[in-house]
């Protein structure tokens, strides 16, 4: 039976004033190899596919592996990285590498990924309900993208990789719609929250659209994009992380292996057929 704790955005907004007040919780004693091997790992998770996955590690592979896992779901993606440095959860399992030097950039916080490898690759996809291909697109479409700096650069590198736009050489992950030197079919971009690109499906052209976002709104990048990512040298697969010092956690270390174990690779291969792909 799935047991985790679902955090609410009003929760979230909340609890973040007190982090910097304290740091006690589930994670105050993580911080070495020298964490109690029988203590309770808690492991901060968006809910699809991050929680669900977490979920099947801890009904099924974990309690044979000699680890107590707890998972808490957060809503967004903000509150998981500032509950790991301020010890409130051991670890955290929701984002990709650009996301977090980005996030620890801005925030000055020392988030680091566990050693042992990516998990998965939830693949950016371009979608519309009125295109069969991405090259039907007309003159002047508008394409939404999602608005924050790390997704928007790997939406419009997506475009680019498909011969839709041109990008300024060398433009990195924080490339914007300012950064295109190339635009034959002179395409409007509307920038949007990723959370709401597959609601605006009905009202632009096309969307670039996140993966587990697709996911819940019933999209798969295998059957339903008109171009997707691959997973080969992606930079966006996603891995366990936490606070840096607490590498070597043989909690952290034993919940790693099992996230790159054979069963997971399969239970990722069965349960999202192309929407969630392994990344080990």
């Amino acid at each position: 039976m799935r047991n985790t704790v679902k955090i609410t955005s009003a929760v979230l907004a909340a609890g973040a004033l007190t982090l910097g007040l304290t740091a006690c919780g589930s994670g105050s004693d993580s911080g070495s190899s020298k964490a109690d091997a029988n203590a309770t790992l808690t492991v901060a998770a968006t809910p699809t596919p991050h929680g669900e996955i977490l979920a099947y590690v801890k009904d099924n592979l974990a309690e044979k592996a000699g680890l107590k896992l707890e998972v808490k779901e957060f809503t967004d993606y903000v509150t998981p990285n500032t509950a790991v440095q301020q010890g409130q959860v051991d670890a955290n399992y929701f984002q990709h590498k650009p996301y977090l030097d980005d996030f620890n950039k801005k925030n000055g916080t020392d988030v680091v990924p566990v050693p042992g490898g990516t998990v998965h690759l939830e693949p950016l996809g371009v979608y519309s309900k009125s295109l069969k291909q991405l090259s039907d697109l007309k003159k002047g479409a508008t394409v939404a993208l999602p608005n924050d700096t790390t997704n928007e650069a790997r939406a419009l590198k997506l475009l680019e990789a498909n011969g839709v736009i041109e990008l300024k050489k060398g433009v990195g992950y924080e490339a914007t719609p300012k950064d295109i030197t190339s635009n034959p079919k002179n395409l409007t971009f509307k920038e949007l929250e990723a959370a709401q690109l597959p609601r605006s499906l009905g009202d632009v052209d096309a969307a670039v659209i996140n993966g587990n976002y697709a996911l819940e709104a019933k999209l798969s990048p295998a059957k339903d994009a008109l171009a997707a990512e691959s997973a080969k040298d992606n930079p966006y697969a996603n891995f366990l992380a936490v606070k840096k010092g607490s590498e070597n956690d043989p909690r952290v270390k034993k919940l790693a292996e099992l996230l790159t174990s054979p069963e997971v690779r399969k239970f990722i291969e069965d349960k999202y057929d192309g929407a969630v792909i392994p990344a080990f």
